[in-house]
């Protein structure tokens, strides 16, 4: 994990980061239909296959790999990994467990089945310990669609990495659709950045 500090003298986005970050703390969500049709066709597992995807996308883009260091200096790291939320039925309770990404699909895919089985059943908040700062939260209501979410974040102006929410897919003419909202800080994504994302998502569930 590295962890390279905004040069801000030299950074394009200096000005907009000052505007959204101090003098109007800014954050947006938007919400997205995804035709996952191909993904439901293959037979692949939709939850690993999302996190693959998103991790994908999110690992191409240097504004959706922001953070703060601990000094609150603004940064990027060189990858980040998936950190998403799983459900107890006993206990109608969820865990976080996060997983390394890796670009190979298979080798994600069965790291992924490993970390459920070793912490899928621990219960409390972070189901698998020691959880790196250089992840992004992703979770999953599979119980009902939305066509819109949004989260509020009493600290949420000093987070810059993007939070991802899928719901229900559900039919439509043919396609089978899944929700999906993001909430990014408008510091380090404007609407350009956010639109580049789901579309490149879009285009790897097409293939």
């Amino acid at each position: 994990m590295n962890f390279t500090k905004i040069e801000r003298s030299a950074w394009p986005r200096e000005e907009y980061f000052n505007h959204y970050f101090s003098q109007v703390p800014c954050t947006y969500s938007g919400t997205f239909k995804l035709d996952i049709t191909r993904l439901r066709q293959s037979g692949q597992k939709l939850y690993p296959a999302m996190l693959y995807d998103l991790s994908t996308v999110v690992n191409r883009h240097q504004e959706f790999r922001m953070a703060l260091n601990e000094a609150g200096e603004p940064g990027y790291y060189d990858v980040v990994h998936p950190c998403y939320t799983i459900f107890h039925k006993e206990t109608e309770t969820l865990s976080n467990l996060w997983t390394a990404y890796t670009p190979d699909y298979a080798a994600f895919c069965e790291a992924y089945e490993q970390d459920m089985a070793n912490y899928g059943n621990n219960p409390g908040m972070m189901a698998r310990p020691d959880t790196p700062a250089n992840t992004f939260p992703v979770s999953m209501i599979p119980w009902a669609s939305f066509e819109g979410f949004n989260l509020n974040l009493q600290n949420g102006y000093d987070y810059l990495p993007p939070i991802f929410t899928m719901g229900r897919f559900y039919e439509e003419n043919g396609r089978v659709l899944l929700p999906l909202a993001v909430q990014v800080h408008h510091a380090v994504c404007d609407g350009f950045h956010l639109c580049r994302l789901v579309n490149e998502l879009q285009e790897l569930l097409n293939g």
